[in-house]
């Protein structure tokens, strides 16, 4: 895969998450908006959006077919380790936006600027720690 084609498919993936992840979060926002639903909607649209992201990232960005559920149970611990840092980037952006601004929008941008940022750094974070099994073909 060129360096192009890796941007390309890791950008559209990132998009693809985020859509999921921000959709979850308004379907949890539709049925309860206080403090207590954003916090469940950005918890649930965090777990929607890793999940559809360890998938899309393990099958068409690295390559990685680990057999056997303990081993891609591990694989999957690792990948949710590297999002930590990110995903306390992604919420104190999302939540910064949300008590300066207090605007749906400002929260759904601060969300978008923490989670692209996240996801530069986590791409260099699995490229790394996660899928790093000799033969596999990634570029830098």
């Amino acid at each position: 895969m060129t360096r192009a084609q890796l941007i390309f498919r890791y950008s559209l993936f990132a998009v693809i998450a985020i859509v999921i992840n921000l959709g979850s979060q308004r379907l949890v926002l539709m049925l309860r908006d206080d403090w207590a639903g954003l916090m469940a909607a950005i918890i649930i649209g965090t777990g929607a959006g890793l999940v559809s992201k360890y998938l899309l990232d393990r099958w068409w960005i690295f390559y990685d077919r680990v057999p056997g559920a303990r081993q891609q149970g591990r694989q999957f611990l690792l990948y949710t380790t590297t999002g930590v840092l990110t995903t306390l980037l992604f919420w104190g952006s999302e939540l910064a936006g949300h008590l300066i601004w207090q605007t749906d929008f400002a929260r759904e941008v601060g969300a978008l600027l923490g989670l692209i940022t996240g996801y530069l750094v986590k791409y260099q974070l699995d490229k790394r720690f996660v899928f790093n099994r000799p033969g596999g073909e990634v570029l830098s």
